[in-house]
């Protein structure tokens, strides 16, 4: 079982669930694509059965997760999406920052409906960017990444630079502090882990905690930030437990 040092925040880790060894298990994996008995093998290193396995691939194509083709399943359009964000995340294509920060600013007269602005408040959400207010999103200009149409459709897109102190504006946007404690949370108990369903179950939350990552530059990041460390932590498990899953499902 995961424990936590007192009087670090609760983690509140998802369970170990037939879907979720499945799905961290393809979104692990490049291509995202196995076949049923691999994903069954997985499932059986992690105390889970066949047969939940077998129901839980099923109801994933009937929910749109998975596709099935030929005995072997793989990742729909909207995960492969995710795959790809949580792929930037652990390796963000930066640029050098010259100072510039992006601007995105809601335009036009027409109202938006609820789900417009949902879509738009997700993609700013994976492109990074902070609200300042309603309508007016921000980020330094150091990362490499096209914009999609829904942010281009809704937004008007400047590049400036900000007058006062830029840390003091990151720091606005984003909470950092609070960041990096969950981080620092998931590395202890990433080392307190007692066995694999556990080491997995922190991983996953891992991964999802680096895709929150405002990935700054280094200027504007506090002290001993563990963006760097929890990314070379979680790469060094994934390569363990590819290992480990590769003997497995082929012994």
């Amino acid at each position: 079982m995961v424990r936590e040092d007192d009087g670090q925040a609760p983690l509140e880790l998802r369970p170990l669930t037939a879907r979720s060894v499945v799905l961290s298990t393809l979104l692990g994996h490049h291509p995202p694509r196995l076949p049923a008995r691999a994903l069954v093998r997985v499932g059986e290193l992690f105390g889970i059965a066949e047969g939940t396995v077998r129901v839980a691939l099923s109801r994933m194509v009937a929910a749109g997760d998975l596709r099935q083709r030929d005995g072997a399943y793989g990742l729909t359009a909207r995960l492969l999406d995710r795959q790809a964000r949580q792929d930037e995340s652990r390796a963000p294509r930066t640029v050098p920052w010259s100072g510039e920060w992006e601007i995105a600013l809601v335009s036009g007269v027409e109202p938006r409906t609820a789900a417009e602005r949902t879509a738009l408040r997700q993609a700013m959400a994976a492109l990074r960017l902070g609200e300042l207010r309603e309508g007016s999103w921000l980020r330094p200009a150091n990362l490499d990444r096209p914009r999609p149409a829904v942010a281009t459709a809704q937004c008007t897109w400047l590049t400036g630079t900000p007058d006062g102190d830029p840390r003091a504006l990151a720091g606005r946007l984003w909470d950092l502090a609070g960041w990096s404690a969950r981080a620092r949370t998931l590395l202890a108990a990433l080392d307190g882990a007692a066995g694999p369903a556990d080491r997995f179950t922190v991983s996953a939350a891992i991964l999802r905690h680096l895709l929150t990552d405002p990935l700054l530059p280094e200027r504007l990041l506090p002290e001993d930030w563990p963006g760097a460390e929890l990314r070379a932590r979680y790469d060094g498990f994934e390569a363990e437990l590819s290992a480990s899953l590769r003997r497995h499902v082929e012994g």
